[in-house]
């Protein structure tokens, strides 16, 4: 498989080392998680599976190198795809050895708690990076003005830290808690930020595909009102019903101010480019000033008529007389 584009060398050796370092440490909170010849077991299958996703691996990132300097992001959501649909299911693994661990000792309750605060650390920033680095905002050539990068660059900024919202509304299901929350709701919670992490990345690098060359930034609000919807509002009712019905004092506060003040910000941006598409274009509104002042003045300024040439047609029709010669007789 050759890819049709030049490839982008840095690019796939970034993008393949980031993501196999954090399958890395997944696979080594799950083999640590274990003992006895259970660890063996683990091992072996972890490392089948990493074997398998790198061979996968090989094809897409190539693919997504090739494309970094165009407008297309189509490898770089089947990239992004892949690589959290294979690291959410070892965390779901790893959140799971957590629940069923059985903490007596303060010494050994530390330790977990320090362990798990690690996880949320680890995929805090694996997450974001990975993520910038598919898109590639810094290899966007074809991206000429600076402020339009500069538009698309705080847009991406909106999307880390989205995901970091959804990563903390994850992370509270494994971090120590002083009270369990019902099964469903665990199971409900992280399903739902396993999906949000899937799709929402996906549609901010669609919108930037499906702009192409010509990025009109205010044209790009499929992912600012699905991420008002989907995380600012309803990841705001999750906190707050784990705080007030669960009586979780981990509950964060700073996140849940980040979605008051995203939802005001959002909401002013979505009536602010409303107003901007209703109104006509700038240029055309001049150009049609300008057509009608040249109009007026065509029909109050009176053009003289054209004078027909006049031709002067000369009689050569009439031989004139020569005079007659006197001759002697």
């Amino acid at each position: 498989m050759v890819p049709p584009r030049p490839l982008n060398k840095p690019h796939v050796c970034l993008c393949s080392i980031l993501i196999m370092s954090s399958l890395a440490l997944m696979d080594a909170y799950l083999v640590e998680q274990n003992h006895g010849p259970r660890k063996i077991g683990v091992c072996i299958t972890v490392l089948a599976g990493d074997a398998c996703f790198l061979i996968v691996l090989r094809y897409v990132a190539v693919w997504a190198g090739s494309e970094v300097h165009t407008a297309k992001r189509g490898y770089a959501m089947i990239l992004w795809f892949f690589y959290i649909f294979i690291l959410e299911i070892k965390v779901y693994f790893v959140y799971q050895n957590f629940k069923a661990q059985d903490v007596k000792v303060d010494e050994e309750e530390a330790e977990a708690g320090l362990a798990r605060r690690v996880l949320t650390l680890l995929l805090s920033v694996c997450m974001p990076v990975v993520f910038i680095t598919l898109a590639a905002i810094d290899h966007m050539e074809y991206v000429r003005p600076y402020k339009k990068k500069e538009e698309i660059r705080s847009r991406l900024f909106w999307v880390v830290v989205d995901l970091l919202d959804v990563l903390d509304v994850q992370a509270n299901l494994w971090e120590l808690q002083r009270k369990g929350l019902p099964l469903w709701v665990e199971g409900l919670m992280f399903f739902y930020c396993y999906i949000l992490l899937l799709v929402l990345p996906c549609v901010s690098l669609s919108e930037i595909s499906m702009q192409g060359v010509n990025i009109v930034p205010h044209r790009m609000m499929l992912y600012p009102i699905l991420s008002l919807a989907t995380i600012n509002i309803i990841t705001l009712f999750i906190r707050g019903g784990n705080m007030l019905l669960y009586s979780d004092s981990r509950v964060s506060g700073i996140m849940m101010g980040k979605n008051v003040i995203a939802i005001v910000v959002k909401s002013c941006s979505l009536a602010q480019y409303g107003k901007l598409r209703d109104a006509p274009p700038a240029g055309h509104g001049v150009e049609m000033h300008k057509n009608c002042d040249v109009q007026t003045a065509a029909v109050s300024v009176p053009v003289p008529l054209p004078v027909p040439p006049q031709v002067v047609i000369e009689d050569f029709t009439t031989i004139p007389e020569e005079p007659e010669c006197e001759t002697d007789a």
